[in-house]
């Protein structure tokens, strides 16, 4: 492994119209933005004795609300005759008489009395009435049209939609229904030149969301406030690495350190040299690697968890310095440091089609999402669009890459990413031909995007590593410690369920594990002898993860509660022996 020079990075690896149909059961435009933060302050709470009563130990939650929503669980769990007993043994109803007489007329369609015992529930905030008023008199005027009762229906519109001054764009789409004979309004699924009329249980359900809490008890709110529970737990578990549905209401969430990989399962031994990169297939069925041997050798995943050598891919003049998967995985495009880029097939490890630029060498590679084109870097500093025949598409000049070999494609297909500076990053979007950047203090050693292309991970010369958003503005989220790196490139990933977890090679021969929410460090796995150049998680497969060392070696690390089915073990670790 060569060291790199003071002055060069490390090159180891160196918003609709009136003729435009608009399905009815979108009511969200009533909505005003300040009436979604209105609070119990704009309606007359349900007043009962007790009110100021507490249970539980923090003395934070009302009796009178805690069984409210305990009475609607049960309401919405179909327990009808368990409900009323609630309400029977408690005194304390669901509801008001007010408001149980509103939402059956509601369900009834008696409209005019609906909105009469509206404005005596106690809402102080006249805009709610409005709002709530509209949505009703909108149904009423749907409901008027599927039964052919058009006069009616305009003398709705007329008399008592437009005098609530609520939206007047969406009141000019309801006398679209009345001026357009073409148009249907049918029960059902909306579809071309029809609207669909709400059900009334669906119309019920968004008054409900619409008026205060203190009023009528949002659906489902103590489920609602379950799963927030267990939101929490999971954030605060620092080795939660399993599917939700292994968590238990009957007991506090907790995982423990046996669910991160963090046993060596094999040892894979068939590089000749220090292995300097490696990547697991989208679909974790495979694992590529390249070697300062200047070989690539494709590794397959076993259905028992074993990985054992497929191909060895040999063309390269140069050691591969990149490796990356195509969408599908069935091709893969390795490159050369300051080489060739090389396009294989995985399944018969037979070349494809080697991609080359006059005067010039590509440093790393991409694929775009649709697989038909691919990106590199070029050592003149440009980046290039190919297709895969070999045309070369598209070249943005100027500073758009460096000798860092990564290179990032969003999945949306519409930015692509590489190091254009020594510590600054840029975003290029191809199509906007707007750019964004990441800037760094520090020298930029390696980066990676993450699988919803939300995030970038930058590794970089002063032994951090650095989490950055870049969804709109891009911004600095995250920061990551503990690891070593002084001379060499260490290349970092995510990974785990939901990737949760950031994991680094690091030169003192070990990898680094890291809860990526909290930034905490939770693992370092021992057993390399030599500096951990790239580390890589198996996508598909949270409790596998796979490092490369300079002593030549691959470890696929596992957890204590995966039985991998070993063969030709050794000391209880699997070293596969695969074909040349």
């Amino acid at each position: 492994m060569g060291a790199e020079d003071d002055d060069e990075p490390p090159s180891k690896r160196v918003k609709v119209s009136s003729s435009q149909l608009v399905d009815i059961s979108d009511r969200t435009f009533v909505r005003d933005p300040v009436s979604c933060s209105l609070g119990d302050s704009m309606a007359r709470p349900l007043t009962l004795q007790g009110d100021d009563e507490v249970v539980g130990t923090k003395g934070v939650v009302k009796k009178v609300e805690f069984v409210r929503i305990i009475t609607e669980a049960l309401d919405s769990l179909g327990y009808k005759k368990t409900r009323a007993l609630l309400e029977e043994e408690s005194g304390i109803p669901l509801h008001t008489s007010v408001v149980n007489l509103f939402m059956q007329q509601i369900l009834d369609g008696k409209w005019d009395e609906s909105l009469n015992t509206l404005r005596n529930i106690g809402l102080v905030d006249e805009k709610i009435v409005k709002l709530a008023s509209f949505v009703i008199l909108e149904q009423k005027f749907f409901e008027l049209l599927h039964k052919e009762k058009v006069m009616d229906a305009l003398r709705t519109l007329r008399g008592e939609i437009s005098p609530l001054c609520i939206n007047n764009d969406r009141v000019h789409q309801l006398s679209f229904f009345i001026i357009s004979p073409s148009q249907q309004v049918l029960t059902g699924v909306s579809g071309q030149g029809t609207a669909r009329v709400k059900s009334r249980t669906e119309l019920l359900e968004e008054l409900q969301r619409l008026l205060p809490p203190t009023v009528m008890v949002p659906e489902k709110r103590l489920v609602h406030l379950v799963e927030q529970a267990l939101d929490l737990q999971l954030d605060a578990c620092r080795f939660h690495n399993s599917v939700v549905g292994e968590m238990s209401l009957l007991s506090d969430h907790h995982c423990g350190r046996d669910h991160i990989p963090s046993l060596t399962m094999q040892i894979l031994h068939e590089h000749k040299d220090e292995v300097w990169f490696l990547q697991f297939s989208h679909n974790g069925k495979y694992l590529a690697s390249s070697s300062a041997d200047f070989a690539v050798i494709i590794w397959e995943v076993k259905l028992d968890g074993s990985v054992c050598m497929k191909h060895r891919l040999l063309g390269h003049e140069t050691y591969v310095s990149y490796i990356s998967w195509s969408p599908d995985d069935h091709q893969l495009l390795t490159c050369g440091e300051e080489e060739a880029v090389i396009r294989w097939d995985v399944e018969s490890g037979v070349r494809i089609h080697t991609y080359e630029k006059k005067f010039v060498k590509f440093i790393s590679c991409g694929w775009a999402p649709d697989g038909k084109r691919i990106f590199c870097g070029v050592t003149d500093k440009s980046i290039s669009m190919w297709d895969l025949e070999g045309k070369e598409l598209e070249c943005w000049k100027g500073h758009r890459a460096t000798r860092i070999s990564d290179l990032g494609i969003t999945s949306d297909g519409k930015h692509v990413i590489s190091v254009c500076k020594e510590n600054m990053i840029v975003l290029v979007g191809w199509e906007s031909k707007v750019e964004r950047v990441i800037q760094e203090d520090q020298a930029i050693t390696s980066f990676v995007l993450s699988m919803d292309s939300k995030y970038v991970l930058v590794s970089l010369s002063n032994q951090e590593i650095h989490l950055w958003n870049i969804e709109g503005t891009v911004k600095l989220v995250a920061k990551y410690k503990g690891h070593k790196r002084s001379r060499f490139v260490v290349r970092s990933c995510f990974g785990g369920l939901d990737q949760a977890f950031i994991a680094s090679g690091s030169e003192d021969s070990q990898v680094y594990i890291w809860h990526r929410g909290s930034g905490e460090l939770v693992a370092t796995l021992a057993g390399h002898s030599g500096a951990v150049n790239c580390v890589s998680w198996n996508p598909t497969n949270p409790h596998m993860l796979a490092s490369a060392s300079d002593d030549g070696t691959i470890r696929i690390w596992g957890d204590n509660r995966v039985n991998t089915k070993q063969h030709d073990t050794a000391n209880g670790v699997n070293y596969c022996n695969g074909r040349s």
